[in-house]
């Protein structure tokens, strides 16, 4: 989509132009679906979460700087929409323990370049705490201290459920370490990609 034409479209979403808003979310909804999956349990909850997003898209627009690009905007939105659906609707007694989170998927193949539809389906049978805070750190970039303040948790507590992720991936994977951090790197790689962000990603582990 070319720069001057999805500015005409914010423009009319701005007048709240009900055509203008159907064009924005047939055009970005692809790209900020990718968002929701990371952070969701299934397609079913990622669309719940992606029509909360637009409709606070669509109702704080005028509020967006033009001087920024609107795809980093709106992903800061889907973004906050996940956490803001992860905190309403799941309990942190009930994230530890989930049977889906012991399956492995015990492919020769995996030590091989995996797709990023095959990584996305793996870290969504993460229970949802491990998922959301891989996410955030992982491939996200945040930090542990940025993490906490988001979900309302301690800083130790993200680094324990970021290493608890990685024995889960790992079990569910049947690969080493050094082969998780390649695989991450790939989603990492290709998030980016399709996020089209400036934001600098971290790539060392975390040794805390």
């Amino acid at each position: 989509m070319i720069e001057k034409e999805l500015q005409r479209i914010i423009d009319g979403c701005i007048e709240q132009d009900r055509h203008s808003q159907e064009l924005l979310y047939k055009k970005l909804y692809g790209f900020a679906m990718k968002i929701c999956l990371r952070y969701a349990e299934n397609r079913y909850e990622a669309s719940d979460v992606l029509n909360e997003g637009f409709f606070k898209a669509f109702t704080n627009i005028e509020k967006y700087d033009k001087s920024w690009p609107f795809k980093a905007w709106l992903s800061k939105i889907m973004y906050n929409a996940s956490i803001d659906y992860y905190r309403t609707n799941l309990k942190w007694s009930q994230l530890v323990g989930m049977d889906k989170s012991d399956i492995k998927i015990n492919e020769t193949s995996v030590e091989h370049k995996l797709d990023y539809e095959d990584l996305l389906s793996i870290i969504q049978r993460l229970p949802p705490t491990y998922r959301i805070v891989f996410n955030l750190y992982a491939v996200d970039g945040y930090s542990h201290e940025e993490i906490a303040e988001m979900l309302g948790i301690t800083a130790s507590t993200s680094r324990s459920n970021l290493h608890k992720a990685r024995l889960k991936l790992q079990q569910m994977l049947s690969v080493p370490q050094s082969v998780l951090i390649l695989l991450v790197l790939e989603l990492r790689k290709a998030t980016i990609n399709q996020a089209a962000l400036g934001r600098s990603m971290k790539i060392q582990e975390d040794h805390d």
